[in-house]
């Protein structure tokens, strides 16, 4: 049975104690000294200010049979210290919840592990911004996962490559574990595991004594526990309720790859006129349109108060604005975007995939959620139907150890005053801007449009040279196309779920057959 492990060896116990105390110092051998330092170490202050590395090597560690039993050890205590400070401590019980909840006979070691990862990151909001801590969490769950050893281990426990699908199934098995009889019947367990530990240095003096004083603790914690758990279960399940809408969007994230390029219904991105055309004409208008003035003033690039603002940061690094850039913004900052992290970009398959309008994973979850998320998306970002025809997007993998220099802000209202009078794009979410490197933009091709059933592209197509080397009447008659992403931290194209089209009259334009671009197959990496 899951969770159900021999004994831990003296080795596994070195391990575990030398990160628990936070020293690599050499032990002498012996048995017994091995159980005197686990209680020194134990007795120290918990150490809740853990770095994020320590707390991902803590799961990494707690997947090890065996070894997690002493993580399990340090953490109950580490709660029952709390809580004895202060009983009425709500919060307190609930992150003794978390605890137990590790303590459950379903789990296996590698659902411990990533839990603990995101129990870890929600113990430090103190119970708010759970959301935000999940959605911190991920970023180091993948890491987890994505290391050598874990990979091996989690391809040789589970059948199938859908790593995130699977783990919310599991705990959801989980979830359902999780009532006032199953918790404190993991807090007996834990009782007894602390009371094997004891039985090892009940006669070594100072030492005995102090191990049965965290005993009697921790038992008298479990004599409070049936007045106070029960309060701690929604919270409990709430928590794992995130976790699990997380794992979900993680699983439809790494499902929703565009395998090849029969399932792309692209019809090219809209000519401004005809965009406008459209958005004078539909009836009735577009949920994105809006009337009036837009909310969100443009910031003036001319402003010289703002451009000397700006130069102070371009001369510490942060990457140069064009007046389109700048333009795009309500307000805007300075911005390190510190790895690991993700950013997302929409795109089109006529889009680059680097470029230099990006938006948060807070942000693109906020889209995904909304009942329209390509409403949400032209209107909360202001993107013009003729600037971007959608239907795909990239993820940017920012690793461990890189800082992207980079903008965020909320993004200004858009408006075509001459073309579109009385009418905006509301805009408002944050975006950011960055600004891919030379070698980092995506290869594109440029293709001469034909007709037939489905309107082809005729190949080999032209480069982006070949391309302006074209007088404007005749670059009208190409199409461009992504042939290649270039930057490695970037995976995709994914499909939104949205299509590329945002007015009906389009349906009846002649779908554009893809040539099987590397660019246009996904890369998960």
């Amino acid at each position: 049975m899951p969770n159900q492990v021999p004994p831990v060896s003296i080795e596994q116990l070195r391990e575990a104690i030398a990160f628990i105390a936070e020293t690599h110092q050499q032990i002498t051998d012996g048995a017994q000294n091995v159980f005197v330092w686990l209680w020194e170490a134990i007795q120290g202050d918990f150490n809740g200010e853990r770095s994020t590395g320590q707390i991902v090597f803590d799961s990494a560690i707690s997947m090890i049979p065996g070894v997690d039993q002493v993580c399990d050890v340090r953490d109950l205590i580490a709660n029952c210290k709390l809580i004895e400070e202060d009983r009425s401590n709500k919060w307190a019980w609930v992150t003794l919840g978390l605890t137990l909840v590790g303590l459950i006979p379903v789990l296996g070691s590698l659902v411990k592990g990533v839990l603990k990862l995101f129990f870890n990151f929600v113990r430090r909001t103190g119970g708010a911004a759970i959301a935000k801590a999940v959605d911190e969490a991920m970023t180091w769950v993948i890491t987890l996962l994505r290391k050598r050893e874990v990979m091996k281990y989690w391809r040789g426990v589970l059948r199938s490559d859908h790593i995130f699908g699977d783990l919310s199934k599991l705990i959801k098995v989980v979830r359902g574990h999780v009532t006032l009889p199953a918790l404190l019947r993991a807090f007996d367990r834990g009782i007894r595991l602390i009371r094997n530990l004891v039985e090892k240095v009940d006669n070594i003096p100072f030492v005995g004594g102090t191990a049965r004083g965290y005993l009697e603790m921790v038992e008298a914690v479990r004599a409070a526990a049936r007045n106070h758990m029960g309060a701690a279960l929604r919270p409990l399940q709430d928590v794992l309720d995130h976790i699990i809408r997380r794992l979900d969007l993680e699983d439809l994230l790494q499902r929703g790859a565009i395998v090849d390029t029969r399932n792309v219904h692209f019809r090219g991105t809209l000519p401004e006129a005809r965009a406008v055309t459209l958005m004078r004409t539909t009836e009735p208008s577009p949920s994105w349109l809006s009337k009036g003035a837009g909310p969100h003033e443009m910031l003036d690039p001319s402003d010289p108060g703002l451009q000397r603002r700006l130069a102070l940061d371009y001369a510490d690094g942060y990457p140069k604005l064009t007046p389109d850039n700048i333009g795009s913004f309500h307000k805007i900052e300075a911005h390190d975007i510190v790895g690991p992290a993700r950013l997302y970009r929409i795109t089109s398959p006529g889009n680059g995939a680097a470029g230099d309008c990006w938006i948060s994973e807070d942000v693109f979850h906020n889209l995904m959620k909304s009942s329209d998320p390509k409403a949400a998306w032209r209107k909360h970002l202001a993107v013009w139907p003729d600037w971007n025809a959608n239907g795909q997007f990239v993820v940017m993998e920012v690793p461990e150890g890189q800082v992207l220099k980079g903008w965020k802000g909320p993004a200004s209202s858009q408006v075509k005053d001459k073309q579109l009078p009385g009418k905006h794009l509301e805009g408002g979410w944050e975006q950011i801007v960055i600004k891919p490197a030379g070698n980092e933009f995506d290869t594109t091709r440029y293709y001469m449009r034909g007709g037939g059933h489905g309107e082809k592209l005729h190949p080999p197509g032209l480069s982006r040279e070949e391309f302006q080397r074209l007088s404007p009447a005749k670059q009208k008659a190409y199409t461009q196309i992504r042939q290649e992403i270039n930057d490695p931290r970037i995976k995709g194209p994914y499909e939104t779920g949205w299509g590329t089209t945002d007015f009906d009259p389009q349906l009846r334009d002649a779908r554009i057959g893809l040539p099987a671009l590397p660019g246009q197959i996904t890369n998960a990496g």
